[in-house]
């Protein structure tokens, strides 16, 4: 395809622009999933094709692609980052106690939480196996530094868990190792198998942790400002498990005293019952304006970031994948 459609979404045309290249990486996930325990395919399989965008092996694939990369490593790293998101998927639901991920019965909820513990570690081996198919140990670095941050910050979150005092800044300290990092490795990656220098690598990485930033924090405003039906998980998922997000932070700064004691303390308790009271609030104080601002300034970052590299479509759809950001219902 030679040009970006002017009526598709910035997802689709950025999908139709590497769909070639994604039908490969989903050749590469079949092949690579294929385990001589039944039980480790079937969980496996059940999230895998849950029908999520695989936002970070497009971006992966993207990036790859607007660098001039010719070679085919770039489908087994897409890959790659598709194992360990999924891996921290699996882990997330059996931590948060999730029921429900992309409008279906989360993997925990349907095979048990041992189950989804154990195939969770089964795919952060199986990546670390294609990794090292690879045969570049910076790309070993990337990868390995990525999946220890990660799990940094899934720990960092747990113990963030029912804190009504969490600050802004380490709220988002949270989001750029949770989230943002594998994001970030999928776009570094790309400018180190296309033999990139050090500043378009630092460009690429930028743009992936701004994005993945960016990503997040309107995820976290949905919680409080979508549908069930759009986002395929509950609402209020967060104040059950009593997530402290910017929504809730900035909330508890503007509102009146008796209103941030009640979000204060649904936060400390996990306490939904009065959830569209709490969503009232949120929305009364100008709150989910201040999280789409704050999403607005990663995404800006995000586009400023790759704005010297050369011009292509791919370069185009990284663009406004950014900029669409801020229109995400879902």
């Amino acid at each position: 395809m030679s040009e970006l459609s002017s009526t598709a979404s910035p997802f689709q045309s950025a999908l139709a622009l590497v769909a070639e290249d994604m039908a490969s990486v989903d050749a590469v996930i079949d092949k690579r999933l294929d385990s001589g325990v039944p039980l480790v395919g079937q969980v496996a399989q059940y999230i895998i094709s849950a029908g999520g965008k695989r936002l970070r092996p497009i971006l992966l694939i993207l990036m790859a692609k607007a660098l001039g990369y010719t070679g085919n490593h770039h489908h087994t790293l897409a890959a790659v980052v598709e194992f360990i998101h999924t891996a921290t998927l699996l882990h997330d639901d059996v931590v948060d106690d999730s029921t429900l991920r992309r409008g279906r019965a989360t993997a925990n909820e349907m095979f048990g939480n041992p189950a989804s513990v154990l195939v969770g570690d089964f795919l952060y081996s199986r990546a670390f196996q294609m990794m090292v198919d690879v045969g570049d140990m910076r790309v070993m670095e990337i990868l390995s530094e990525a999946t220890n941050v990660i799990a940094e910050g899934e720990v960092l979150q747990l113990m963030n868990m029912h804190d009504a005092s969490l600050s802004e800044a380490s709220y988002l300290k949270v989001i750029r190792s949770k989230t943002a990092k594998l994001f970030e490795a999928s776009t570094r990656l790309s400018a180190v198998i296309s033999g990139q220098p050090a500043e378009v690598e630092q460009a690429c990485s930028a743009y992936g942790q701004a994005l993945g930033t960016a990503f997040q924090v309107i995820d976290d405003a949905l919680d409080y400002d979508g549908s069930a039906e759009e986002m395929g998980k509950n609402l209020g998922d967060d104040l059950r498990e009593g997530k402290a997000t910017l929504p809730l932070i900035v909330a508890m700064q503007r509102a009146a005293p008796a209103d941030a004691h009640a979000i204060r303390s649904a936060i400390e308790t996990g306490d939904t019952a009065h959830l569209h009271a709490i969503i009232s609030i949120v929305k009364s104080t100008g709150s989910l304006d201040a999280t789409r601002d704050a999403a607005a300034y990663e995404a800006q970052r995000a586009i400023a970031a790759i704005a010297g590299l050369p011009t292509s479509v791919y370069k185009t759809a990284l663009l406004q994948l950014g900029s669409s950001l801020l229109e995400r219902r879902s």
